[in-house]
């Protein structure tokens, strides 16, 4: 257990240190040829590592743009030239991303994992893949510029989409998911994270540690397997299997020292 968790630990700071060296190459890249740069697509860990690296270094001239509007779960980091403002940026917008638009025969219906595995089936790496919003005819998927044409051409040969009406489409035609939450209640004795998981996976406290220890438990997107962790308000809390939770704050503490937390669950 110990020495799983040293490895994973380990994974994942060469993981960050790679991923600061990428980020840094496309800052200095934007510096020194004064042109806009982007990332490839980063998830909500890799983008609280791209924030740590713009305060650090002073960086004011970015901006992260995902296409899914504010809910956007995946999004680039874009570099910009002293002479730029953001509304010139994102007029460059569609020169990076698009949009890869999906519409099924009717009555069929896909899950995002249906989508995303049949993407990656045609090897396409995940960084180049933003959002998938799924809707109840098919889904949008944002996509870099770069991969957006192969896609277009080779979803059809997919079993799944052989059917299906498959065009690229402008990332300003992409219309964004507005995210829904389920509200609920718990009662934990405690801020710790396996007292957390017990409640929200609706399982025993010696089960929502094997989930921890199964490396299937993330708390602000990086994996946790410390159960003692100490939850505070905020805490995004991603249990595979079980869904994604935000601790929205606490509504009072009980008479024997219990405390009721507000949360909420993502829904779809």
């Amino acid at each position: 257990m110990v020495k799983d968790f040293r490895e994973e630990e380990t994974k994942q700071a060469n993981e960050r240190k790679l991923l600061e060296a990428k980020i840094r190459d496309q800052y200095q890249f934007a510096v020194t040829k004064n042109k806009i740069t982007n990332t490839d697509f980063l998830n909500q860990a890799e983008k609280m590592v791209a924030e740590k690296f713009l305060r650090e270094n002073a960086v004011k001239n970015y901006l992260f743009f995902g296409g899914n509007g504010e809910n956007s779960e995946r999004q680039i980091l874009l570099f910009y030239p002293e002479k730029f403002t953001a509304e010139m940026v994102a007029k460059n917008y569609e020169k990076i991303v698009s949009g890869i638009q999906i519409i099924l025969p009717k009555g069929i219906h896909y899950e995002h994992r249906i989508y995303l595995s049949g993407v990656m089936k045609l090897g396409i790496k995940r960084e180049k893949l933003g959002d998938i919003v799924v809707k109840e005819n098919g889904a949008e998927i944002i996509v870099l510029n770069e991969v957006a044409d192969f896609l277009e051409s080779n979803l059809l040969d997919l079993t799944r989409f052989k059917s299906a009406k498959i065009e690229k489409i402008s990332i300003f035609e992409v219309e964004p998911k507005i995210q829904e939450f389920e509200e609920i209640s718990i009662l934990v004795s405690s801020m710790r994270l396996d007292n957390f998981v017990s409640e929200l996976a609706r399982t025993s406290r010696t089960k929502a540690i094997e989930l921890i220890n199964g490396q299937r438990v993330f708390v602000n997107y990086n994996m946790e397997m410390k159960a003692s962790k100490r939850i505070s308000q905020d805490d995004v809390i991603t249990i595979r299997g079980k869904g994604k939770f935000v601790v929205f704050g606490l509504q009072r503490q009980t008479k024997n020292g219990k405390f009721v937390i507000e949360i909420r669950k993502y829904k779809g």
